[in-house]
């Protein structure tokens, strides 16, 4: 037993009582996540969102401790090895997060989730940790990050359309972005949470607070994560990447250093991995602005110094607007990029609904419940069309 805490912005204090919480934290793996921006390019548009998939997954762990405090039913359901089953599943739900995670992962098809579980199961300090624990227990929390359905439960409240990662993230997120949208009152969600029949269930008087949620959702993906300058950092950051991805696969002979970027790409192992992150990425594009190949060197100055490319919504732009920029198109595109990004407040079409409990016991789906949620389900997907691009 252990009484340490982190002060949190968000909760006050994030509060660590079981000794193998303290010993994952404290691991090499998980410290890395100090070095991984949670947003990435969206700093460049509110420039103090620069935190880290560290302090968020402390925040997801956080919650899932409150749950297991405060929601008598979860406490109930699960066994003391299932708690800890839940949050170790929530600590390290992020820990094979690569530098700049998404656009990383993109252009290199190495797959977070997959490291994630590749951490927890390899020849690693936290596989020990969690060894140490009970031998099981890595093959267990993979389990819960792969969505074996081993403990469905557990897989709930870490990833659905209404878990601890999502909870912690929007509040985390709009508070560093100074976004008014993501001060959801998750107290009163936790309120409402049941277990019925294995799954979790939220009664009819918080539905207005689900509701508040998911357009806090629907709004920090409009107005923060795909904002269009944020977008376009991120598409550099991938012209960049398949630049060099390109260059090393040519041969070119660079004067950067990126061994540890070749050692990645051959063998897309977790040692090799772990060496790489936002600071060594950082570095590399640094350097770049030095390489002899024009293009990397091009990229890398305007990305390294906010030069970013312009950009046009095609769902205002004329015909000729866009026929005129398309003829901007060469170097194999590096320098033009249209870019299309989709995401809904709230998936109607996947079979894991919010269930929602109304007087006399019955069960029904939040859709069907609540009229809000029902008309902007269907018609809030919001879709962003771009075209960046860049007159050479």
């Amino acid at each position: 037993m252990v009484n340490k805490v982190f002060r949190d912005p968000l909760y006050g204090y994030v509060r660590v009582n079981d000794e193998i919480i303290d010993d994952l934290i404290n691991s090499i793996e998980f410290q890395r996540l100090r070095r991984i921006k949670q947003l990435c390019g969206v700093s460049m548009v509110f420039h103090m969102a620069d935190h880290t998939r560290f302090s968020h997954s402390l925040g997801a762990y956080e919650l899932a401790r409150e749950v297991l405090e405060k929601v008598i039913d979860v406490n109930n359901a699960l066994s003391d090895y299932e708690k800890i089953v839940f949050l170790c599943s929530a600590l390290l739900h992020d820990i094979g997060h690569g530098p700049y995670s998404h656009s990383f992962e993109k252009i290199f098809g190495i797959s977070h989730e997959t490291m994630t579980t590749n951490i927890i199961l390899g020849d690693t300090e936290v596989n020990l940790i969690l060894k140490k624990y009970d031998p099981k227990l890595p093959e267990d929390i993979s389990s819960v990050i792969d969505h074996k359905h081993k403990f469905p439960l557990i897989e709930q409240l870490v990833s659905s359309q209404l878990d601890v990662d999502r909870m912690d993230y929007l509040r985390r997120d709009a508070y560093f972005t100074g976004a008014q949208f993501g001060d959801i009152d998750i107290e009163k969600i936790l309120r409402g949470m049941l277990v019925r029949n294995g799954k979790i269930v939220f009664k009819y008087n918080s539905v207005p607070n689900i509701e508040d949620y998911l357009m806090s959702r629907y709004h920090m993906y409009y107005q923060v994560y795909y904002h269009p300058v944020s977008r376009c950092f991120e598409v550099m950051l991938e012209m960049i990447y398949a630049r060099w991805y390109e260059l090393i696969k040519s041969g070119y002979e660079f004067k950067t250093d990126v061994s540890l970027l070749i050692n990645v790409i051959d063998d897309k192992t977790v040692d090799s991995f772990l060496k790489i992150d936002d600071f060594y990425v950082n570095g590399c594009i640094q350097q770049f602005q030095y390489e002899n190949d024009p293009i990397l060197k091009d990229l890398a100055y305007r990305l390294f110094n906010r030069k970013l490319f312009n950009h046009i919504d095609k769902k205002y732009a004329s015909d000729e607007q866009v026929k005129a920029i398309e003829e901007l198109k060469n170097n194999k595109n590096y320098y033009y990029k249209e870019d299309v990004v989709s995401k809904s407040a709230y998936d109607y079409q996947i079979e894991e609904q919010l269930t929602i409990l109304v007087p006399g016991d019955k069960e029904v789906d939040l859709l069907e419940f609540s009229p809000i949620v029902k008309a902007f389900s269907k018609s809030s997907k919001y879709t962003s069309r771009l075209i960046y691009y860049s007159e050479i």
